[in-house]
């Protein structure tokens, strides 16, 4: 993710399709009548909606935006989840990043606070701060100084494919890690394959590892890694143990390792289209499903939390995930904070959720959503009693590749769970 990672995840809203060009969007005129804005700025946004339903209801608010503020132009740049880090990489090592641009927060954007590419927007935005629900600020906050503003928080869990399920004899979502190896063995006795997985992306994999080290060694666990580097604890191994019971089940669709994630055959297409029993995603994944598939599943798709793990010191409430939100580059005109604030406004946080594409961080705006399933994880994003962020999100750039390489080669079946763990710590350690 990244990992979804949030639209993501690394997801996430934008990964079905291929990557897209730049659009611009020209301003009312060049004077002040009717305008919120003097002058002229032209603001460079890149985002990673860039397929429907969300690349269409973001250009349409900046349409919206542009109408009340003459002289402002919006140059938007939709970009596919993995061109977009690639690209962002490019030029923030060039020390010039665009004006606002897609974050998920945590260690990646510290880096980006920490060499100067990004704004500090901390009294621009202490009106907005008082309208987000529970943890959303977050990833977005170091030192007590807010350097981006969230639009979408969300967690992972495993969608699921009730016929399936009740097709094996599987009546209630596992609630049990042991639940969970043993639905797996249900469902490949009646002849479905229980989970798709997109091995080729790898950051869809590390989300079992990070999950499962949650439960078994609690939210500290993951906390305290950032900070010294240990990811070889015994906890940590027995993430990977348990992980690998799993994979020895052989639960994933054939070709894993080269599939996809929003690819044609990859693994949201695998579930639209009905081809899988389950799969360990983010709150996107209904919308990417259906885009990449076709069609989607409809009454049949069903949401349930990752499992609790017997004997594990975490709480089975704990939540990991993320959401997505955007970060003003350090040239960016001063308008582009004003845009950024018009995204998460009410009115347009609702338009954003009654895409069902992502669960809102404004207060009210979790009204819109009007699908079954995204209201589900709402609301047990709203009663959870701790929160992780994507490991690839929340440590540093080069221990969450390792994270998700690492992790990888243990699904593959060519890295023991103390491999990783080692491998990991070397890395973290350096």
């Amino acid at each position: 993710m990244t990992t979804p990672t949030y639209f993501s995840r690394r997801h996430i809203l934008g990964l079905a399709g291929l990557g897209a060009g730049a659009v611009i969007l020209g301003g009312c005129s060049d004077d002040d009548s009717g305008g919120g804005s003097s002058g002229t700025a032209e603001i460079e946004w890149w985002h990673i909606a860039n397929t429907p339903p969300m690349l269409p209801v973001w250009d349409e608010l900046a349409k919206s935006y542009q109408s009340s503020h003459t002289g402002v132009t919006i140059k938007i740049t939709p970009l596919e989840n993995e061109a977009y880090k690639a690209r962002l990489t490019t030029v923030t090592q060039a020390g010039t990043p665009p004006d606002l641009f897609h974050t998920w927060g945590g260690g990646v954007l510290k880096q980006q606070v920490d060499a100067g590419l990004v704004k500090d927007i901390s009294a621009d935005i202490a009106d907005v701060k008082s309208t987000l629900t529970g943890v959303a600020m977050g990833p977005y906050e170091f030192d007590g100084k807010s350097y981006g503003l969230p639009v979408d928080q969300g967690m992972i869990g495993f969608w699921y494919n009730k016929k399936l399920f009740a097709q094996a004899g599987i009546s209630t979502p596992p609630a049990t890690w042991g639940d969970l190896l043993a639905a797996v063995t249900k469902l490949k006795g009646a002849g479905a394959t229980p989970i798709a997985l997109a091995g080729k992306d790898k950051w869809p994999g590390h989300y079992y590892w990070a999950y499962l080290a949650m439960r078994i060694g609690g939210l500290q666990l993951l906390q305290q890694a950032g900070v010294d580097g240990k990811f070889d604890s015994p906890d940590f191994v027995a993430a990977g143990t348990r992980l690998k019971e799993l994979v020895d089940l052989q639960p994933f669709q054939k070709g894993f390792l080269g599939a996809e994630y929003g690819s044609p055959d990859g693994q949201a297409a695998t579930m639209g289209n009905g081809k899988a029993a389950m799969e360990l995603m983010g709150q996107w994944a209904p919308s990417v499903q259906k885009e990449a598939s076709g069609k989607g599943l409809g009454a049949d798709l069903g949401f349930f939390p990752f499992p609790a793990v017997d004997g594990g010191k975490g709480s089975a409430s704990d939540a990991f995930g993320g959401g997505g939100g955007f970060a003003v580059g350090k040239d960016a005109p001063k308008e582009t904070v004003d845009f950024l604030k018009f995204l998460v406004s009410v009115d347009s946080q609702k338009k954003e959720a009654a895409t069902n594409a992502i669960v809102p961080v404004v207060k009210g705006a979790e009204e819109a959503l009007t699908d079954a399933n995204q209201k589900v994880v709402a609301q047990t994003l709203a009663s959870a009693t701790g929160f992780q962020l994507y490991l690839d999100q929340a440590y540093a750039p080069e221990v969450g590749q390792e994270v998700n390489e690492q992790v990888a080669q243990l699904m593959a079946g060519k890295r023991s769970p103390e491999q990783v763990t080692k491998a990991i710590t070397e890395t973290a350690q350096r």
